[in-house]
């Protein structure tokens, strides 16, 4: 089975979308995939790029190039003009599709738009054509750590194998149901949201981002989001760690959780075992799990039957994890290479993750080998270790930990409450402290200006910390808080 025959089942009455405007059945899908895939063959063009939000209309264009085996470049909405350029100029598309109306990117050579299918339209560009590996059907850009994100090209064989094994894990509880709360531009719900349902048969509901409650990169409105979740009663959803901590503490303060769920998959950072641990107390079915794009998303998966607390699940059939020298190697599954020429060794990928594997075959994440700090007394630190138990504390939203070479740690935060006083975080962060071996402790704090955002270049697309830019931005107040502070005693600290 392969994307051609999914697509082609695409036919009946049964209901497989649901969005804002009702319900679309099989063959309403089927059919509109195919007009779309004809407008597209007909254009010529063989690398499509879309900058869309959540809908049908994304659904409908990802299959119709999925069926006619041309290459698919999904923008993120929030995307800055300099990043769509980037991404638009290095991948060669030829054709960009967004929704009628929409303005044109700044600087890229086009055509007029011309209607494609309902509110989507199309526009012809003219962009120096760019030889992508034999077999691209995908090119995913990656946070990374800069402002220019990489694009790494999968095949449809690499994300179909990766669907089906999802699909496979998720069979026990068999979800009817799947909500889609992430950007479908993200390789992770495209794969592990919409094409593992369409395998299983599920419906599949799209809402816009902002029924789902988000603003921009990183903005979250509870309440909506819990409408959003009664709304369409979901079965499964796949939830980044600040989403899942939201609905956690949103259902310790009372709110109601549809009783619906019965498969939320938790991924895209590390999920600290405390708030897995208070999310399996309010009885939410949260599985984590683990992967990356060079693998075409998941690559382990807590499943029911096979869980086990404080870790990332086994490997999925599709892939082999080994641990070299501390750090995770994965083969099986993996990308074509990267846009501009660079491809990866032959072999198992370094995917630069700490870990271990136990006597059981589950996989645990420890941190980041290129976050991993030193501190003045010789201890290794890994930061987002350190991040994740301040995170699963009410008072804090985000956090940066830094101690490389010095005789204690200093955590950059915004607080959750911004009106919060400085005594109250400074206790906030005792209680932390409580539960993590001196050398990890946070002795003192940065109070962040403003909450750290994709647009002023502190977070990543996927909402994780810019490292670098966040320690250059407080640079000046961190330097300070060590010429000001009486250094610890080294006592108990293993030198």
């Amino acid at each position: 089975m392969g994307f051609a025959s999914l697509i082609e089942g695409l036919t009946g009455t049964a209901v497989r979308v649901l969005c804002a405007d009702g319900a679309i059945s099989d063959g309403e899908l089927g059919e509109r995939v195919r007009r779309v895939a004809q407008r597209i063959a007909d254009s010529g063009e063989q690398c499509v790029a879309s900058r869309l939000d959540n809908g049908p209309d994304w659904l409908v264009l990802d299959l119709a190039i999925r069926q006619l085996g041309a290459v698919h470049v999904p923008l993120p909405t929030f995307f800055t003009p300099a990043q769509v350029m980037h991404a638009l100029t290095s991948s060669g598309a030829g054709l960009l599709v967004q929704p009628v109306g929409a303005a044109l990117p700044e600087g890229i050579p086009a055509a007029e738009p011309v209607a494609l299918e309902g509110s989507l339209a199309m526009a012809q560009l003219s962009l120096a054509p760019v030889a992508l590996p034999a077999g691209t059907a995908c090119i995913t850009f990656t946070s990374g750590t800069t402002g220019s994100p990489k694009g790494v090209c999968l095949d449809a064989a690499a994300l179909f194998a990766v669907a089906e094994s999802l699909s496979e894990a998720a069979r026990p509880l068999a979800p009817r149901r799947h909500l889609c709360l992430m950007p479908l531009s993200t390789l992770l719900e495209n794969v592990a949201g919409v094409y593992s349902a369409l395998i299983a048969g599920a419906e599949i509901a799209v809402p816009p981002l902002a029924e789902v409650g988000y603003s921009g990169a990183s903005g979250l409105d509870i309440p909506t989001l819990l409408a959003c979740l009664h709304r369409y009663r979901p079965e499964s959803a796949i939830l980044l760690p600040q989403l899942l901590l939201a609905l956690v503490m949103a259902a310790e303060q009372g709110a109601v959780l549809p009783v619906s769920l019965r498969f939320l998959a938790v991924g895209g950072g590390r999920v600290g075992p405390a708030l897995m641990t208070r999310a399996s107390a309010l009885g939410l079915p949260v599985y984590e799990g683990y992967g990356l794009s060079e693998c075409a998303s998941v690559v382990c998966l807590n499943r029911p039957g096979a869980s086990r607390p404080g870790s990332v699940g086994r490997p999925l059939p599709h892939a082999r994890v080994s641990v070299i020298d501390g750090e995770l190697w994965v083969e099986g599954v993996r990308c074509l290479g990267y846009l501009g020429g660079e491809d990866l060794p032959p072999g198992p990928i370094a995917t630069g993750d700490l870990g271990e594997i136990d006597e059981d075959g589950f996989i645990h994440i420890t941190g980041r080998r290129k976050n991993v700090f030193i501190t003045a007394f010789g201890r290794n630190v890994s930061p987002e270790w350190v991040e994740s138990e301040l995170l699963q504390h009410p008072a804090f939203a985000q956090a940066v930990v830094h101690g490389e070479a010095r005789p204690f740690n200093i955590a950059v935060l915004w607080p959750r409450q911004p009106g919060a006083a400085d005594e109250q975080l400074q206790q906030a962060l005792a209680e932390v402290n409580q539960g993590l071996p001196d050398y990890a402790q946070v002795r003192r704090f940065v109070r962040a200006e403003v909450p750290f955002s994709f647009a002023d270049g502190l977070l990543t697309s996927n909402g994780r910390p810019r490292r670098a830019a966040v320690l250059a931005r407080y640079g000046d107040a961190i330097e300070q808080c060590y010429r000001s502070a009486t250094f610890p005693s080294p006592q108990g600290i293993s030198a």
